[in-house]
């Protein structure tokens, strides 16, 4: 048997945790992917503001919890085979660790790792509105090969509930990870009014 995709996932103290505990809670059923997860303090915070749920109620969805402190963690190693790292949502403070190489949480020294490794990065930032520090980070992480995701829902499959937008977005990020699923339809091109 082929070894797992393996997905390092971190939760950070920006609005929108449910991207991803929703994330956390699709690639559960997705059997060829295991993935690591890590969530901030802040991030804590956020999940139960936002969705009433516990740092243990997310744990659940994930295979291999990391404590943001264990910088000695196996994610932190170049020699952990994974097949990138998403930060779901990733708060400004994030963005500027990774963007300036800040290791000082396992948070920010898996995305460093990720960058050295040339894995895929996915950064979904949240913050609005940005301020130059703010684009300066995105353009620099970008410049380093990592890609700035702001979850941006898309209108055009006309979303009827905010569970379908979130769908649509986390589907679009598993799309960059080339993990199939069906949360949200195809475009199939614009529809003519003829």
């Amino acid at each position: 048997m082929p070894a797992p995709k393996r997905l390092v996932i971190a939760i950070t103290g920006a609005t929108g945790a449910v991207y991803g505990v929703r994330l956390l809670q699709v690639l559960r059923d997705v059997p060829e992917v295991e993935t690591h997860l890590m969530v901030s303090d802040a991030g804590v915070l956020n999940i139960h503001q936002e969705l009433g749920l516990s740092r243990k109620d997310v744990e659940l969805f994930a295979d291999v919890v990391h404590s943001v402190r264990d910088i000695g963690a196996s994610i932190a190693s170049g020699s952990f085979q994974s097949d990138g790292m998403i930060i779901a949502p990733c708060s400004m403070k994030t963005l500027a660790g990774v963007a300036h190489g800040f290791s000082d949480s396992l948070i920010t020294r898996a995305a460093d790792v990720a960058l050295k490794e040339r894995r895929r990065l996915v950064l979904m930032v949240r913050e609005t509105p940005f301020n130059l520090a703010h684009l300066r980070n995105m353009v620099a992480v970008t410049e380093m090969g990592g890609i700035i995701y702001p979850p941006l829902p898309g209108f055009y499959h006309r979303p009827q509930t905010i569970a379908e937008m979130v769908d649509h977005t986390v589907g679009r990020i598993l799309d960059l990870f080339a993990v199939e699923h069906a949360l949200t339809p195809r475009w199939n091109g614009m529809k003519s009014n003829d």
